[in-house]
């Protein structure tokens, strides 16, 4: 809190009270051509005040009570400093240097200022108030008429009045000064962005217990004799559940509400990243069926998180949000990869899912204290904030009934669905194949394509950024969101086949790595693109539309995988590129022609 004030004069002395002036009303009566100020007495010399009582100082001059007058003064005013601390909870040091705004006449020679002595009723009147936790007010003034008379008496009862500027008459001026409560940083932090970062740390930890699994294979692979086969059954059980849960997470997070699905969803696959080793030891069967209820968990985080996200961020913010929520997923592959060697070297690999899955259990711990599935739910959320989010909303609550056949009907909600197979076959294409695209073609060793398989995650994760927050700027400077999400998702097709293209060509191991960042970069964009496009055509249905397009998604990745093994076999990785490229340019068609960000789903 801060209160501050000045003592200032038109042509009087200003003047600061000695200790020997101070008598109570109590004890004397009002002297003749005395100056009394809410109880306080100050004796007058001569018809003049006397120059061993006060100090001549310059207009606008500071002056601070001094620390003796709390000794001095009568206990009447102590007794309205203890009731001000009362309703103010500042400090006695605090209270001594309250300062007073006065302004007085030219004209009076022997005057006397007089007011009623402080209680409880004139606190009021001074703007102060009676609450235990006080508003905030800011620059708000509260005043009282001084009256000047000469040899006389008379006692003035504050009134409040405006400021006369006529000779004769003055006014002091209470200042409640800036009374602001300063709060930690963190607690002034916007509440919806708190929101955005826990699901920025959920997809982290999503993709960090997803990739540990391809560095840990390999000593596992030794110690249970597995063959070939027998670890490709293995990395694709984790398919079996992620498959299962897309559009069920998705119906769930709608009718529930996105904090429960999505805490249930980190709880269940640190759970079962956890048990990991213990299932490998048991047996095959076991590591199955692990790794089968690990993808039941990360399966609903994405429909969770986009209906989570849809209730908490404005349209305005939309595509950034996004964008770093899904640049976790990026960073968590480049965390996984680049810690699990560390880990299995010095400590083994069940380190490496023991250390992973526990790192759920402090997320979630965070996730019950801080998060709320709408804002309406938030009881600490400010009024400005709320306003904003919930600004030109029609409707945000759960739905009961999700209505398939409207949803199907909707030529946009299929141009989301064919786009995102489209994406999704190059995407698991270069992230699944490129090691080997690296060791066979670039005839880099394993060590080297370990680490360039890293490149790709990273230049994502900063184009997805950089393409949210060029999206949200061409919203709010007017481009319509149709148009947004169009130029964004033709960015996130045509960069990747144009790149591809060149990689076709290219023969030196340096271009070619070049050629690869630069598609995942313009790839990326399409966070801003399709994957902000479920919350601009039914805010409602987010979770669900989210299911629906990432399920073609996932089977896009499946079939693009085992595809593009046979395609190689019969052919060369020209023939794999140019399926992509085609992929691409259908999407590309199909988005334009269809898609809207508009709402049609209510």
């Amino acid at each position: 809190m801060a209160m501050s004030g000045l003592i200032s004069n038109r042509n009087f002395t200003s003047f600061v009270p000695s200790g020997n002036s101070y008598k109570s009303q109590k004890d004397r009566s009002l002297q003749r051509g005395g100056i009394s100020v809410s109880g306080v007495s100050v004796t007058r010399y001569g018809g003049r005040i006397g120059k061993d009582h006060l100090s001549r100082c310059q207009n606008a001059m500071q002056s601070h009570i001094d620390s003796t007058l709390e000794e001095k003064v009568p206990k009447q005013i102590q007794t309205f400093y203890s009731k001000r601390e009362h309703f103010f909870p500042v400090s006695r040091q605090f209270s001594r240097r309250s300062d007073f705004k006065l302004k007085a006449c030219k004209k009076s020679q022997s005057s006397y200022l007089s007011s009623a002595p402080f209680s409880s009723s004139n606190v009021e009147q001074f703007g102060l108030s009676k609450r235990k936790h006080p508003q905030r007010e800011v620059g708000k003034a509260n005043k009282f008429r001084v009256s000047y008379k000469s040899e006389e008496y008379d006692i003035a009862k504050p009134k409040i009045d405006r400021l006369q500027s006529s000779e004769g008459t003055g006014e002091a001026i209470l200042l409640e000064g800036n009374l602001h409560q300063i709060s930690p940083w963190w607690q002034q932090f916007p509440k919806r962005w708190v929101i955005v970062l826990l699901c920025f740390t959920a997809f982290l930890l999503c993709n960090m217990d997803r990739v540990n699994m391809s560095i840990a294979i390999l000593p596992m692979s030794q110690e249970f004799n597995w063959n070939s086969a027998t670890v490709g059954l293995i990395q694709s059980s984790f398919f079996w559940g992620y498959l299962l849960t897309q559009i069920v997470g998705g119906i769930w997070a709608d009718k529930v509400g996105g904090k429960l699905v999505l805490g249930f969803g980190v709880v269940w696959w640190s759970i079962a990243t956890i048990l990991t080793p213990i299932a490998a030891k048991l047996g095959l069967p076991y590591l199955l069926v692990m790794r089968a209820f690990m993808g039941i968990g990360e399966g609903v985080a994405m429909p969770a998180m986009n209906n989570i996200l849809s209730k908490w961020v404005p349209v305005s913010e939309r595509s950034r949000s996004l964008a770093l929520v899904y640049s976790g997923m990026y960073l968590g592959s480049v965390t996984g990869l680049a810690f699990s060697p560390f880990l299995i070297h010095k400590f083994g690999w069940p380190s490496v899912f023991y250390s992973f899955g526990s790192l759920g259990s402090i997320w979630f711990a965070l996730w019950l204290r801080k998060a709320y599935s709408t804002p309406k739910e938030d009881p600490d959320l400010g009024v400005e904030e709320k306003r904003l989010i919930l600004g030109g909303s029609v409707s945000k609550e759960p739905v009961s009934v999700i209505p398939w056949k409207l949803i199907l009907s909707k030529p946009p909600v299929w141009a989301l669905i064919v786009s995102h197979f489209c994406h999704n076959w190059g995407t698991f294409i270069l992230l699944t194949w490129m090691p080997t695209y690296y060791n066979q073609v670039l005839k880099f060793n394993l060590t080297e394509s370990g680490l360039l398989c890293v490149l790709p995650w990273l230049t994502m994760a900063i184009f997805a950024n950089i393409g949210g927050w060029i999206a949200d700027t061409l919203v709010s400077k007017g481009l319509s969101i149709t148009t947004v999400r169009k130029i964004m998702q033709s960015i996130g097709f045509l960069g990747p086949a144009f790149f591809l293209t060149l990689l076709s060509h290219v023969r030196t191991p340096a271009m070619a790595v070049l050629c690869m960042s630069c598609s995942q970069g313009c790839d990326a964009f399409s966070q801003s693109g399709l994957y902000s496009n479920h919350q601009d055509i039914g805010p409602r249905y987010a979770g669900v539309l989210l299911g629906l397009s990432n399920t073609a998604g996932v089977l896009a990745g499946v079939f693009g995988t085992a595809a593009t093994g046979y395609i190689l076999q019969r052919g060369s990785w020209n023939d794999v590129f140019k399926v992509s490229v085609v992929l691409y340019i259908i999407g590309t068609l199909v988005w334009n022609i269809f898609s809207t960000g508009e709402k049609i789903l209510d």
